[in-house]
């Protein structure tokens, strides 16, 4: 805890959850860029309840808002927002935690205090009660609600019924599950099953990712930093689906390589560690990213992994600005997406993203393979990716512009994962296995 947020007196950790849920229902801010200051607000003992309170409510958000909408007889206003976000919070303990009811109530009611609002205890106590008493008829009554049942709001059900008739009830659980603990072994350092008796050493059972020939996913989560060779550099906690980006590179000895809005750096260490490991290195890995704060985050990755690349905070659409005309052998483009693949990763994007999103997420990966398609060589590769399961930013992105580039041409990926799209290969999110991604490869012709 910082020198200054010491000073301050800890805040009851439901009143700061409910506040930080209130940013996120307001779509002011992401859970990312909120739980970090809102954990200094609590007692040290707390911050893994904040953190479970924080996730799980928007994690089921959808279904608890159904839940909700039958107790008010209102809807809150705007400027209760904190309020609305503890009741919320409250029917989450009571329907998912292991929390005692009582208490649950009780301290979930004397939030509202701590949120100086004494006039919604009334309402919470009443709101939750009702919930307590009602339970089993209430959901019942919600059996047919597909916000319910699936907890997604409508317009990202839909989009997945869809696009994934067959597969769109296992997304919703996967979506919904807790992701798995993934790591990504420096083969140069380990071979897997040795560092899985390592793992064992430490209490940890682990198995081996079936397609990614570097991954190790542990059966529990742990502390990160407790793993062996972790502040060496030796691994990296990365999830299967993204350890494919850089194996799809081909990388070669001599190559200059551009990792395209790289941050927070997983990938871009991938590629420096498979290019160290060549008959001789690559020339250069340019990392670029348009946030200043995220490529901090880089650095810090390349410096725990004891890898150098040049790093370039500017946006990818203004190549002017920082290219310096030196053609790409590669280039990897991890485009901006909806990130619709990895919400069990961040299940706030149930409350920030909303359907007008889609199509102007696409329009910006278009336009951004665009500007830098002529920063790669001649006979040089591209590959495109997203964390997103939606074809509007995928397969459709790649046709709209093979259609349009005569000298880009697409190239089958074969490979044991995924499903295989008119273009490139999107893997959806497994229980217990990877997140959602879609991968396409590109080359430009010589002519």
């Amino acid at each position: 805890m910082s020198a200054e947020t010491s000073q301050k007196k800890p805040r009851p950790v439901r009143a700061q959850a409910a506040l930080t849920l209130a940013a996120v229902l307001q779509q002011q801010a992401s859970l990312a860029s909120l739980m970090a200051p809102a954990a200094e607000r609590v007692d040290d003992k707390e911050q893994p309840l904040l953190q479970e309170l924080c996730f799980g409510t928007c994690r089921w958000q959808p279904q608890l808002q159904s839940i909700l909408n039958r107790l008010l007889e209102k809807p809150l206003k705007a400027k209760d927002s904190d309020i609305h976000a503890l009741l919320l919070l409250g029917l989450y303990q009571l329907k998912y935690l292991r929390v005692p009811d009582h208490a649950a109530i009780n301290t979930t009611v004397a939030a509202c205090k701590a949120l100086k609002k004494p006039w919604a205890e009334k309402l919470v106590n009443g709101v939750l009660r009702r919930y307590q008493r009602e339970r089993e008829a209430l959901e019942d009554a919600l059996k047919k609600s597909p916000a319910f049942t699936t907890a997604h709001p409508n317009w990202l059900r839909k989009h997945i019924e869809n696009f994934w008739p067959e597969q769109a009830a296992d997304i919703f659980a996967a979506n919904n599950a807790h992701p798995p603990f993934t790591l990504r072994l420096n083969l140069a350092q380990h071979d897997r099953p040795s560092y899985q008796q390592k793992l064992k050493t430490i209490g940890q059972d682990s198995r081996l990712t079936p397609f990614s020939p570097f991954g190790i996913t542990l059966n529990s989560a742990c502390d990160v930093n407790k793993l062996p060779g972790f502040q060496h550099g030796q691994l990296s906690v990365q999830d299967e689906a993204a350890q494919l980006a850089a194996g799809l590179l081909q990388l070669q000895p001599g190559q200059r390589v551009l990792d395209a809005c790289c941050a927070p750096g997983g990938k871009t260490g991938h590629i420096l560690e498979l290019g160290s490991q060549l008959s001789s290195p690559l020339r250069e890995v340019v990392a670029l990213d348009l946030e200043a704060r995220r490529l901090e985050r880089v650095k810090d990755n390349l410096q725990r992994l004891q890898q150098t690349a040049t790093i370039i905070c500017s946006d990818a659409l203004a190549v002017d600005d920082w290219w310096d005309g030196d053609t790409f052998d590669r280039i990897l483009l991890d485009a901006p997406c909806s990130a619709t693949g990895v919400i069990r990763r961040h299940p706030d994007i149930k409350l920030l993203r909303n359907a007008e999103d889609i199509a102007k997420l696409a329009a910006l990966q278009l336009k951004i393979l665009r500007a830098i398609w002529p920063t790669l060589k001649p006979g040089g590769r591209l590959v495109y990716a997203t964390c997103s399961l939606l074809p509007t930013e995928n397969t459709r992105v790649i046709e709209q512009f093979i259609a349009a580039q005569p000298d880009a041409e697409h190239d089958v990926i074969d490979a044991p994962w995924g499903i295989a799209q008119t273009c490139g290969r999107q893997l959806l999110p497994q229980l217990e296995g990877h997140d959602g991604f879609y991968y396409a490869c590109l080359h430009k012709t010589r002519r």
